[in-house]
């Protein structure tokens, strides 16, 4: 029986009952264990359906309502998004919720309060794209701080992944969001790119971080830290923050200042991080100290593959560039300095699942063509010495009889 119901991409108008109905009618919810709505848009009547259907679930695992208020009315959308995410309460077995895509706004986003501030077995939370603002996003980040609270003292909060970018959080809300990631302290993967989060948000945004060791990815792209965030940043660092971090994404963030060395580079080549195997430092004024600094400590970072520094202040035929190449390929890594470089390499990639799909739909051609092959007929023996003799033996046995009746 089908476990995960699906209508992903699809492009349905989902308005009424009427609409929703045909296709939930297909799935038994008590074996649902994963629903993909995402490409769809979906009214207030037909998510008072889906609600229901929820309502039902009781092995849920994965919700992805990614766009799925596409054309919607800002008075659908609230009405909407509570009977969905009201059905979601209490559903112990759900780990994963993916909202991204949708256009809450301040306005929209009330209804996610009392699942979120309630939802203890949630691991991975995707609100990506929204359209949140500061308010919306101290809203949400209160709520996750409320449910990080509600645990029994002794009792390790479940979050373990929060992607909430492009949302316009700013500095209005970056301190709300420290104190919800400080109070969880279990995250080993944040993603918060394009925020428009400056010095002030991102030092204290820094100091939540700082709480959860066990932090493997990290991502805050195009947010600024400037001279004060970068410190903060290069603080926690030096203190060794983050052991397991394997991922670190910090390009279009402004980590130096011309002529000067950004504390966060000088904090990296200390080489604490022993797991790091991607370093992303696009665009962030780095010039050739910092690139020198970095070729110095790869020999020390043991994991480190890849390094990402296009567009920094610093020419491509530079010593400190050529020393970084060499020390990342002397341990099977690379360094993108210029744009040529990825798009290679996103043609290498494109090439290399293209003849892996190539491959597969060969094999598939090659089974049924196995299967049905017809077994080779069966070849007669050719008669034998011994069996032309049998014969010879019974002719004469016969002659024989015929003389003695005579």
């Amino acid at each position: 029986m089908a476990t995960t119901f699906s209508l992903l991409g699809q492009g349905l108008k989902l308005d009424t009952r009427a609409d929703i109905e045909p296709h939930l009618a297909k799935y038994d919810p008590t074996v649902i264990e994963e629903i993909h709505l995402g490409g769809n848009t979906i009214g207030v009547e037909a998510a008072e359906a889906l609600a229901e259907f929820l309502g039902k679930t009781t092995h849920l695992r994965v919700a992805n309502f990614a766009d799925i208020f596409t054309g919607r009315l800002i008075s659908e959308i609230p009405q909407a998004l509570s009977a969905i995410c009201d059905a979601l309460i209490g559903k112990s077995t759900l780990v994963e919720i993916d909202l991204s895509d949708n256009a809450f706004g301040g306005r929209s986003v009330d209804p996610l309060v009392p699942f979120l501030s309630s939802a203890r077995s949630l691991r991975v939370l995707k609100l990506n794209n929204n359209g949140l603002g500061p308010a919306g996003g101290e809203v949400i980040a209160n709520a996750l701080t409320t449910l990080a609270e509600s645990l029994e003292k002794g009792t390790k909060s479940n979050l373990r992944t929060i992607i909430c970018g492009r949302n316009r959080l700013e500095d209005g809300s970056a301190s709300a969001w420290a104190d919800a990631l400080r109070a969880h302290g279990t995250l080993e993967e944040v993603r918060m790119p394009q925020n428009g989060i400056r010095m002030d948000g991102i030092s204290s945004l820094v100091q939540g971080l700082a709480a959860n060791a066990d932090l493997a990815h990290l991502d805050l792209q195009d947010n600024t830290f400037a001279e004060e965030g970068s410190k903060k940043m290069a603080a926690e660092l030096n203190r060794g923050s983050w052991p397991l971090l394997r991922v670190l994404n910090l390009s279009d963030c402004h980590l130096g200042e011309e002529g000067e060395l950004s504390p966060v580079v000088e904090a990296l080549a200390k080489g604490l991080h022993k797991k790091l195997e991607t370093l992303q430092l696009q665009n962030d004024n780095l010039e050739s100290q910092a690139f020198s600094l970095l070729a110095g400590v790869v020999s020390q970072l043991p994991q480190l593959r890849r390094v990402e520094a296009q567009w920094n202040e610093v020419d491509e035929d530079d010593e400190s560039v050529a020393a970084l190449v060499a020390a990342l390929r002397k341990q099977g890594g690379k360094l993108i300095i210029n744009d040529d470089e990825e798009d290679e390499e996103e043609e290498e990639e494109e090439k290399e699942e293209e003849e892996e799909e190539e491959k597969e739909e060969a094999e598939q051609a090659a089974a049924p063509a196995a299967k049905t092959a017809p077994e080779p007929a069966a070849i007669a023996p050719a008669p034998t010495e011994q069996s032309a003799t049998d014969k010879a033996a019974d002719a004469l046995a016969d002659l024989l009889e015929k003389v003695s009746i005579r």
